[in-house]
C-alpha cells in the first residue's frame, strides 16, 4: 500500500455544503490512501454561546471545562463527523467516522500549563497506526474527530496536533493543512517551499505573523514527527498540488505527486 496522505480540514469550512462536496471530490481524485482529521471550533463556540457557556482560550487553545467537554464531544464526534462522512459516501468515497477514543486510536493526557488549569484540553501521548492502516488497506477513508482517550475520561485535543501525530505515526507521504489561503504569502505571492531556518527568520522579521504562525509551527512539528512533507494550502491548492511545502533542509527533494 502506498504511504497515505493525511489531510486536516479546519472548522471554518465544515458548515458549507458546497465546500464539503468539492473537498470530497478532491479526496476521491487523489487516487491515494487518505486519512482526514477535522476540527469544529466554530460550531463548538456557537453551541457554547447557546448554552450560555463563554468560550475561553489561552494562546489560541480552547480551555475545555467539564461542561464544555460534553458539547465538544457532541459537535466533533456527532454532527461534524457524520456530516463529513455523509458527504464522502455521497461522493463515492468509502468513509468511516471515528474519534481518537475508538480502539484507543489516539491517547492523550492533560495539557500542562504553569498558571492555567486547562481542564479537559489534552496533548497527544500516543497513536495506534495499525487502526488506520487496517482500514486504509481495505480502501476505507478514516474520518477522525480529535477527541482522544485519557485515563478515565476523554480529552479535547487541537486537531492540527492530532493530524500531525497521526501523520508521523503513519510515516505519511504528505500532511496537508487546508486553510482559507493558498499558502504562506510573501510580497503577495505564495512561497512554494520553506525550511525551518527560513520560517524562523520570517517570523522574526514579521513576514509571517498572526494566525499563520501556529500553522507553520505545526507543519514543522509534523516534519520532526517523521512526516516527509507538510503543506499549507486551500482547496484549490489541494486539487492543483499547490500551496507552501515545508521541508527540514534546503533543496530537499519533495515531490508533490
Amino acid at each position: 500500500m502506498p504511504s497515505p496522505i493525511v489531510i486536516k480540514i479546519s472548522g471554518h469550512e465544515l458548515d458549507d455544503a458546497a465546500i464539503l462536496s468539492e473537498f470530497a471530490g478532491a479526496v476521491s481524485a487523489l487516487g491515494a490512501p487518505v486519512v482526514v482529521v477535522h476540527g469544529g471550533g466554530k460550531e463548538i463556540s456557537a453551541l457554547q454561546n447557546q448554552m450560555q457557556i463563554e468560550p475561553r482560550y489561552l494562546d489560541g487553545v480552547r480551555i475545555t471545562d467539564e461542561a464544555s467537554l460534553a458539547l465538544v464531544e457532541m459537535v466533533l464526534c456527532g454532527s461534524v463527523n457524520k456530516r463529513l462522512v455523509r458527504t464522502f459516501v455521497s461522493a463515492g468515497v468509502d468513509a468511516l467516522g471515528l474519534s481518537g477514543v475508538d480502539r484507543a486510536l489516539v491517547r492523550a493526557q492533560k495539557m500542562p500549563h504553569p498558571t492555567q488549569d486547562m481542564g479537559y484540553t489534552g496533548v497527544v501521548t500516543g497513536v495506534r497506526p495499525e487502526v488506520l492502516t487496517d482500514l486504509l488497506a481495505r480502501g476505507i477513508t478514516p474520518v477522525v474527530a480529535p477527541i482522544c482517550l485519557g485515563d478515565g475520561h476523554n480529552y479535547n485535543v487541537n486537531a492540527d496536533h492530532v493530524a500531525g501525530a497521526i501523520a508521523g505515526a503513519l510515516n505519511a507521504e504528505r500532511l496537508v493543512f487546508l486553510s482559507n489561503v493558498e499558502g504562506v504569502l510573501f510580497e503577495e505571492r505564495v512561497l512554494p517551499r520553506l525550511t525551518l531556518a527560513e520560517v524562523d527568520s520570517m517570523i522574526a522579521d514579521g513576514s509571517i505573523f498572526g494566525g499563520m504562525i501556529p500553522k507553520v509551527r505545526t507543519a514543522l512539528r509534523a516534519l520532526n514527527d517523521g512526516v516527509r512533507q507538510a503543506v499549507i494550502t486551500n482547496l484549490t491548492g489541494l486539487q492543483t498540488h499547490g500551496g507552501t511545502v515545508f521541508t527540514i533542509e534546503a533543496h530537499a527533494e519533495a515531490p508533490l505527486s
